[in-house]
């Protein structure tokens, strides 16, 4: 059985190059990518940090400094730590509803500016935090400021690139959530050793860097041609916008393909209702299922809980920071190698070589800390290592798949007539699980221990079967033709053609 990994017939070429002005475009609307990052990666450093325990969450100070009877996978344990962490994801949810329609009326930079405003609001709120509901507040802000910039990030770079190094310049976007990731925990790493306790509230207020370089950026950042041909009447800006992206003036067939997606675009008036069709659900499984599986791979539980959970296993208060700042670099150079290789290689051979890495790493993770890490003490120095070794080769593996592909499938997948409302639902889905995992992770720790991570390296099993039998490559396939590799494919065919040749029946009644 073909499991039908390629587009068979002949893939459009179109003209075009990367030209300067697309890139500096992108590397501005990638910025969300960073706060993103950053905000994962500095709670779980802050939450580390004894003063800011002491000052908001005094039962867990206590639990972790005097309870000498308590597990080692239950020091954490707390309902109001993991609120902190998981207010953000749960504000993001409900923001990116609204995020899809600002996205498809306006377009995709109105969109980016609203969320790095956001951004702002919530940066300042968390560093001038003095209670736990100015703390919380301020991560909802940050939530808001996520939820836009997730919603419209992704699409930005997917339609600015041409279509043959869309899967690089989309990768940007996790490359710098990475690089977000990576500085947060170097800046804990920093702040922690400021005398006097207050090192957290540079951490949580250094936020407003990223986020004023994409508010101001954003200022001047041009409109993509796929939403200036769905919201302006003169195709001519369209034409002229996408001739300057491409540096030629040879981008007729790249014109027509976008003219006519518009064409289908306007007679769909409720993208959400129609995402719901017979001849989407191809797309629609996607959206659902490929953030949730970058969810369940448990890449989140790393980022959030890191030092977290360095300290479980015994690591101290700097070695848990250091460790996390490692496993953070090695994300980022991991996701710079998925970007130079994914246009090369194809979507599903990184999927696979990833899967197996994490799958394997996991697997070995939970089986030493069941057999070497009791509920009280710690591991070994080398056993120590040899975990943060395998969380490494984990952190590797996601950083060359789910990390970058989790958000580039999505975004280049779906037909323009409903593509802010599939974003969206892949958006959702992903805040929706990244919520209920950080939620349940520290439960999970305490009640299951070190079957948390044969939990997640089992989905890890799963998700690779699935991206193996259902997922067509869409390598160097334009992504206003992207409709082509559904009718090819084993098994989607007959959801897309079918719904076709109902249609097309219909018609031929009405003549």
């Amino acid at each position: 059985m073909a499991v039908g990994s390629e587009v068979s017939s002949e893939v459009v070429k179109y003209n075009g190059q990367i030209t300067s002005f697309v890139a500096l475009s992108c590397m501005v609307a990638a910025t969300g990518g960073i706060i993103f990052g950053y905000d994962i990666g500095i709670s779980g450093g802050v939450t580390s940090m004894e003063p800011f325990l002491k000052k908001f969450f005094p039962e867990v100070y206590t639990k972790m400094k005097e309870d000498t009877k308590i597990s080692n996978y239950c020091k954490f344990d707390s309902q109001l730590l993991t609120s902190f962490t998981s207010s953000l994801y749960v504000a993001g949810l409900v923001a990116t509803f609204f995020a899809s329609p600002v996205t498809r009326a306006f377009g995709r930079r109105p969109s980016i500016l609203i969320g790095g405003a956001a951004f702002l609001a919530g940066a300042a709120l968390s560093g001038a935090a003095y209670n736990i509901y100015m703390l919380i507040i301020g991560r909802v802000l940050l939530g808001v400021g996520v939820g836009f910039a997730n919603q419209s990030v992704p699409l930005y770079l997917s339609e600015m690139a041409p279509s043959h190094y869309r899967g690089a310049f989309n990768m940007c976007f996790q490359l710098c959530v990475g690089i977000g990731v990576l500085a947060a925990n170097l800046l804990n790493y920093g702040t922690e050793k400021i005398k006097g306790g207050w090192g957290w509230r540079i951490s949580l207020a250094m936020a407003a860097v990223p986020a004023s370089i994409l508010t101001l950026g954003t200022l001047f950042l041009p409109e993509t041609p796929n939403s200036l041909i769905q919201h302006n009447n003169n195709p001519d800006k369209a034409k002229q916008m996408l001739q300057k992206i491409r540096g030629t003036n040879n981008i007729q067939a790249e014109f027509n393909d976008l003219a006519t997606a518009n064409e289908a675009s306007k007679h769909i008036k409720h993208p959400f209702k129609n995402i719901l069709k017979r001849k989407y659900r191809p797309q629609l499984v996607m959206a659902v299922l490929i953030p949730f599986f970058q969810q369940v791979t448990g890449i989140n539980v790393i980022s959030f809980y890191a030092p977290v959970l360095f300290r479980t296993i015994g690591f101290g208060e700097s070695a848990s920071l250091m460790s996390a700042i490692v496993t953070g670099l090695v994300g980022v150079c991991m996701t710079f190698l998925s970007l130079l290789i994914v246009d090369k290689l194809g979507r599903r051979t990184l999927f696979t070589i990833g899967g197996v890495q994490m799958f394997v790493s996991q697997m070995l993770i939970g089986a030493i800390m069941a057999a070497k890490l009791g509920d009280h003490g710690g591991l070994s120095k080398g056993y120590g290592y040899l975990v943060l070794v395998l969380i490494c080769c984990y952190v590797a593996g996601f950083g060359l798949s789910w990390g970058p592909l989790g958000w580039l499938i999505p975004s280049e997948i779906f037909p323009l007539e409903i593509r802010s409302a599939g974003q969206s639902v892949t958006v959702a889905v992903g805040f929706l699980f990244t919520f209920v995992v950080a939620q349940m992770f520290l439960v999970m720790l305490c009640h299951l221990r070190s079957g948390t991570f044969l939990f997640f390296g089992g989905w890890v099993f799963v998700m690779t079967v699935f991206v193996y039998w259902f997922l067509p490559e869409t390598k160097n396939v334009p992504i206003e033709t992207m409709d082509r590799i559904w009718k090819q494919h084993w098994y989607w065919k007959r959801y897309v053609n079918e719904e076709d040749d109902a249609e097309i029946s219909s018609g031929h009644n009405r003549i």
